[in-house]
């Protein structure tokens, strides 16, 4: 078999088949099995021994050889498709993920960053694991591949999207309270229209994008936040500035009036003012620059 010429899925499918088969066709022949001997030997049948046979070498060979065989089978499906799973076609497309409590970002060779996984369809693409905080997960059903995303370690998946579609994108670890919430998508686009979005080419559909709103995707801050109103783990942005709210500062409450002091302090000390009732989980973002955290509080004090 040879691994450059196979997707992961086509890789996965047929070893999981042949291995439930395997399992299925033991698990009917063991119980037709074990009803036909509780029939021919019932009790009322056969009250007393009737065989005098101290062994039978062809049965035992049978019981010996078919398993080997079987384990031997499984075992080369096995490696086979795990080969397909690590070596990587020369012509992939490169991708970083990066993982954060609680979400997903996607870095492109020319700078472009996304919360979604966009890919040509048709052609491999490489996906390059960072993690910057815990142990992730980086887990697509639809294409077979799993893979721990641990800091500090290099670690990647392939695959190849054949049809053009919306596929989920699941944290497999859990990573903390908002696990669950850290959910992103594939967007398998076809090839012109993937090349015009990685190129940023505008387009009617879409809006331009605050900058501010760039650097909360890059960040990961809209995982946990959001944009409509809709609770998260952290404070809506929706209306935010200007909205009394009880913090809790080294554990006392007080009552404070959101203004963009205190959005760029709960930026650079998350910690500091908790509002009440939301964990204190917020992770440090070290390396903001001053125009960075300028154009993030700009962007939430507009969300009205």
């Amino acid at each position: 078999m040879d691994p450059s010429l196979i997707t992961t899925t086509q890789a996965v499918d047929p070893v999981f088949k042949f291995i439930f088969g395997a399992s299925l066709l033991l698990l009917l022949g063991i119980t037709a099995t074990t009803v036909a001997f509780v029939i021919r030997y019932h009790r009322s049948r056969a009250p007393e021994p009737t065989s005098r046979a101290s062994g039978n070498l062809w049965l035992e060979i049978v019981w010996s050889g078919l398993p080997t065989v079987l384990v031997l089978a499984m075992f080369y499906y096995g490696w086979s498709g795990y080969l397909s799973l690590r070596n990587v076609p020369k012509d992939a497309l490169e991708v970083t993920a990066t993982a954060r409590m609680w979400s997903w970002s996607f870095t492109y060779a020319n700078g472009r960053t996304s919360p979604k996984l966009y890919v040509p369809v048709g052609k491999p693409v490489l996906v390059n694991l960072v993690s910057k905080d815990v142990i992730h997960g980086f887990f697509i059903p639809a294409f077979r591949v799993k893979r721990d995303v641990v800091p500090g370690m290099k670690n990647h998946v392939w695959f190849v999207a054949s049809r053009a579609g919306s596929y989920d994108l699941f944290c497999s670890v859990y990573c903390g309270t908002a696990h669950s919430a850290m959910i992103s998508s594939v967007e398998a686009l076809p090839a012109a229209d993937f090349a015009a979005w990685l190129k940023e080419e505008e387009r009617g559909e879409e809006r331009e994008e605050h900058p501010g709103e760039e650097l909360l995707e890059k960040h990961g801050c809209l995982g946990c936040h959001s944009l409509d109103g809709t609770p998260k783990v952290g404070p809506t942005f929706k209306g935010i500035l200007g909205k009394k709210e009880i913090v809790l500062t080294d554990g006392a409450e007080r009552t404070i009036t959101v203004d963009e002091p205190y959005l760029r302090r709960s930026i650079l000390e998350p910690n500091a003012d908790v509002v009440k009732g939301f964990p204190p989980v917020m992770p440090t973002f070290p390396g903001l620059s001053e125009d960075e955290v300028t154009a993030m509080v700009g962007f939430i004090g507009e969300m009205r």
